[in-house]
């Protein structure tokens, strides 16, 4: 063969199998699907590996993210973090890192903005390029603009750009959730994610939303144990270290930040009556073993001003200054957080809200009974606490209503001695301490 009819040649010239050809057609009976059709030649295999990662690699634009890498995430968070924020950080990375290393099931990301899983998926995606791994990184906005654009490009159809994606041998998804909830993009990425549910194929996805306010079939997907490693990162925003405090955005704990256990009175100078002044020390001392160890509901009971949301507050900044996320609420102004997401403005769905009050770490609802007694109220409140009762998460209630005034479902949750504690405040409401008048002259 001479060097001009080599040129002609896209496989190897001294392949035994093609002699060059860069194809081969199978010997197939004339009934199979694939009798006629070109196979790629093993010559070629090296080189189509190479082209795809290539072409991967140029659609994920990877090389603006190259320094997003192991050895540039801090697996500890920054100074300040709370053992749960550090912990679920530490996970998240040894999680990725053992997934980039075997690049085998799906890893699933979960947390907030500015936490880290985008840094740890472009980690992923970086570490399993450095080993040879055609890899795909796309956020799902722009996954979805480049499966529309397709429809008007004169180089590539939407068949081809879409099976490159639904079958690169690792996809990694950032952004889930962040986009236009269409029934088309919602199609589409069913299709991706069941196309490689179904053939196996490794998948990373990054989300800030809750597996709940995932649809139904991407969710049972994600939800799989047997395929997928689940990962919550609980961090704040790294972008933020000034003034992100790490409590939710509900929270309205920084009005109470002055409520502590060491700025709390025991108003053992008022003349109280002793029996009274009891109740406060026992409410007192019981809301500081809580804080310490926070475990099933505190109820704390008693008149306006006698002390209780100073202890809520007490526990809750207790919480917060190890690191924990709280929610601190007062009843009324969470039922307006979730009436507030039926409005078309709003960009938290009422699901989202929901969920993220009741599976709060800590939760401690001010003023229980100041609200409304609507139908919808009564029920949206029992559905909170029925699930936190169920699930035994630590909840601080204070409430002036008597245990008969409360609502009988509540009522009988409130009666479990195994899960509940009752400290009752008998004091009078707290006048603050009155000057001394100046003698006569």
């Amino acid at each position: 063969m001479n060097s001009q009819q080599q040129k002609h040649l896209i496989g190897d010239p001294d392949c035994p199998h093609c002699q060059g050809q860069g194809y081969l057609r199978a010997d197939l009976p004339i009934d199979h699907p694939d009798f006629g059709r070109l196979q790629i030649c093993t010559c070629r295999h090296a080189d189509v590996q190479e082209r795809m990662h290539a072409r991967l690699f140029h659609l994920s634009q990877l090389d603006e993210l190259q320094h997003l890498t192991f050895d540039s995430f801090n697996p500890h968070g920054r100074v300040g973090l709370g053992p749960q924020q550090q912990e679920s950080l530490e996970r998240a990375f040894n999680q990725a890192h053992t997934f980039s290393e075997q690049v085998k099931g799906w890893l699933l990301i979960q947390g907030g903005y500015g936490c880290g899983k985008t840094h740890l998926a472009a980690a992923v995606a970086n570490n399993a390029v450095g080993i040879g791994i055609p890899t795909l990184f796309l956020t799902v906005p722009d996954l979805l603009d480049q499966l529309r654009f397709s429809y008007s490009d004169e180089d590539v159809t939407f068949e081809d750009r879409f099976e490159q994606i639904r079958s690169a041998p690792l996809l990694i998804l950032d952004d889930f959730g962040t986009q236009s909830a269409t029934p088309w993009a919602r199609e589409k990425l069913f299709q991706i994610l069941n196309f490689r549910y179904i053939n196996q194929l490794p998948l990373v996805v990054t989300t800030n939303l809750t597996m709940e306010e995932i649809e139904g079939r991407m969710r049972s997907r994600l939800s799989d144990p047997e395929i997928v490693t689940y990962v919550r990162i609980h961090a704040p925003d790294y972008r933020r270290p000034v003034d992100d405090t790490g409590q939710h955005e509900l929270s309205s704990l920084f009005l109470h930040s002055h409520q502590t256990f060491g700025t709390f009175s025991l108003r053992e100078d008022e003349k109280l009556p002793a029996k009274d002044l009891k109740t406060l020390d026992g409410a007192f001392k019981t809301a500081q073993t809580f804080a310490e160890d926070p475990k099933g509901w505190l109820i704390l009971m008693g008149t306006y001003g006698c002390g209780k949301t100073h202890l809520a507050s007490a526990i809750a900044n207790y919480h917060a200054s190890q690191g924990f996320p709280v929610i601190f609420v007062v009843v009324p102004d969470m039922l307006d957080h979730l009436r507030a997401t039926f409005n078309p403005a709003s960009d938290t769905s009422y699901d989202r809200r929901f969920e993220e009050i009741r599976t709060a770490p800590l939760l401690v609802l001010d003023d229980l009974g100041s609200q409304a007694t609507k139908p919808w109220v009564q029920e949206k409140l029992y559905q909170l606490y029925n699930y936190r009762y169920n699930a035994e998460l630590p909840t601080v209630i204070t409430t002036a209503d008597a245990l008969e005034e409360i609502d009988p479902r509540l009522r009988a949750r409130f009666m479990d001695r195994r899960l509940v504690k009752i400290a009752p405040i008998t004091v009078p409401s707290f006048k603050g301490k009155s000057k001394r008048r100046r003698p006569k002259r």
